[in-house]
């Protein structure tokens, strides 16, 4: 029997992702979505916009009433960002769903008093901004009973792959025009020179290391860092996709200071980004494996496309 999944989401670059791939696995795949923007082959759609609970929990009771099915194996909520989205979570799906995956992220460590590598524990998390909001969304699942539904949470930190623009670090980060910028020999404007440490996360892993997660009960209350298997510099991370292109890289540095008193909301880009991922190996999850450099390529060519 086919395993039944919600992603709330669907239509995002990790949502699209996580959908994607549950269909190429066999999964039944229902998304939550608000219809604006088109959504992955063979999936169920949801329209619902999950601000409006009332109608969004409705939606959710209507779509499970005409599959005939009184629980989902697994719901991805891939877009909660507030604590009601937490909250809702619970909410929604304590009696309707046996395992929720939240997708947190890692900018909820205080960049300031971060370990190399950084491990799943801290005493300095973020209290504002999206990791602060996003470790509120952790901090509601810890301190709440969510009955015989098992909860486990993913914090990825840079995702990258089809489906996204490229670029990690300010100020080129996402930056749609980089390929085109490349190409014409513009410098880059990289913040420290680009010397900060980064450990990317291509989306196929993360979507399968989500997918690992079904049927474990056993990891009820625990949260994981996900990240890919290569530790580089952030100026590689863009000299790799010069190499790709054949093209030179040529690198203008932003001093750091500088830039973080004009925007301090950027602290959480301009540290080490590495991380311990001997939770992922010790509970036998797919463990993120694409090197970087495959990774990249396959974008590129993506975005070519």
């Amino acid at each position: 029997m086919a395993n039944d999944l919600l992603v709330i989401g669907g239509s995002g670059f990790v949502s699209g992702t996580v959908a994607r791939r549950a269909v190429a696995a066999g999964f039944r795949v229902w998304v939550v979505t608000r219809g604006q923007r088109p959504l992955p082959d063979g999936v169920t759609a949801i329209v619902a916009d999950r601000k409006d609970t009332p109608s969004f929990e409705g939606a959710i009771s209507a779509a499970m009433q005409m599959a005939k099915i009184d629980h989902f194996d697994l719901v991805a909520d891939c877009i909660g960002y507030d604590a009601v989205d937490a909250v809702q979570d619970v909410a929604v799906f304590r009696e309707r769903a046996h395992q929720l995956l939240f997708v947190s992220t890692d900018f909820v460590f205080d960049p300031t008093h971060r370990r190399f590598p950084q491990g799943e524990l801290s005493d300095h998390y973020l209290s504002d901004g999206y990791g602060g909001k996003k470790r509120l969304c952790e901090l509601h699942l810890l301190g709440t009973d969510t009955g015989d539904m098992s909860w486990s949470v993913v914090r990825p930190c840079h995702i990258y792959g089809p489906g996204s623009e490229l670029g990690c670090l300010p100020e080129h980060g996402r930056d749609k025009a980089l390929l085109e910028k490349l190409r014409a020999g513009e410098k880059l404007h990289l913040v420290g020179g680009g010397h900060f440490l980064q450990q990317p996360i291509l989306a196929r892993d993360l979507a399968d290391l989500m997918l690992g997660f079904l049927g474990r009960s056993d990891l009820h209350r625990r949260i994981f860092q996900a990240a890919g298997p290569d530790v580089v510099e952030s100026v590689d991370y863009y000299r790799i996709i010069g190499d790709v292109l054949g093209v030179p890289v040529g690198i203008e540095e932003i001093p750091v200071d500088a830039y973080l008193a004009a925007n301090p909301a950027s602290a959480p880009f301009l540290c080490h980004r590495i991380y311990d991922l001997s939770g992922l190996h010790a509970a036998e999850l797919p463990t993120p494996a694409t090197p970087l450099t495959v990774g990249l390529a396959e974008q590129i060519s993506a975005l070519d496309a």
